[in-house]
């Protein structure tokens, strides 16, 4: 191992000791060079201190994400008789446990009660992990969504995910359970629907696809 900056780095040897970037020491320097330059077209993240770097979402796939906040407003921004309760972001950058990873959700909410004071502050990472995740899949992101991206939102006890497809036309709603994630429902095409943890209100699917 090499120290480098008052830090051992594992896996390193000679001279190839690389500068550790304080904010993020136990990520690959190469890795967070990776992340911090990425192109404006392209979406990145960091997953098991790897770099993933997806082309930014179509259309579809944001109008999607964006008629779904639409729907959802009644919880994040309450009129009378609305049911209120959350805080709802679209496409905040998580840094979720202590590697971190770092995740773009399309859409993420914390229970009201959760939020504590200075959530609201730019110059504090958002850490604190939701307890609701959308993610809107695409071919090109949902192997990602699916297999890489739903077990760090298990372990970091976000309690329900969505994952929509607008292409195919379903939502798939997903609780946490001590087990793992539980499918609790899918739903396609252009029912309407009650959606936990959002099922105080009726969701219109098709609503969501764009046409």
């Amino acid at each position: 191992m090499a120290l480098v900056s008052g830090c051992i780095l594992p896996g390193m040897s000679g001279d190839a000791a690389r500068t550790v970037d304080p904010e993020f020491p136990n990520l690959d320097p190469e890795v967070v060079a990776g992340y911090r330059n990425a192109p404006e077209t392209m979406v990145a993240e960091v997953i098991d201190g790897e770099l993933s770097l997806m082309p930014r979402p179509h259309r579809r796939h944001t109008r999607a994400a964006s008629r779904l906040g639409i729907r959802l407003a009644s919880f994040d921004d309450p009129g009378e008789g609305d049911p209120g309760g959350w805080v709802i972001f679209d496409e905040p950058e998580l840094h979720l446990g202590p590697r971190p990873d770092i995740v773009i959700p399309d859409l993420a909410g914390w229970r009201l009660e959760r939020v504590p004071a200075g959530f609201f502050d730019e110059s504090d990472d958002l850490s604190l992990a939701p307890d609701w995740v959308c993610e809107v899949l695409s071919p090109s992101t949902a192997r990602l969504d699916r297999t890489r991206k739903l077990p760090v939102y298990r372990r970091e006890g976000v309690t329900h995910v969505w994952l929509i497809d607008p292409l195919a036309e379903t939502l798939e709603v997903f609780r946490a359970t001590p087990d793992g994630w539980l499918l609790a429902a899918t739903f396609e095409g252009r029912s309407v629907v009650r959606a936990e943890p959002f099922d105080a209100v009726e969701l219109e699917l098709g609503r969501l696809w764009g046409s």
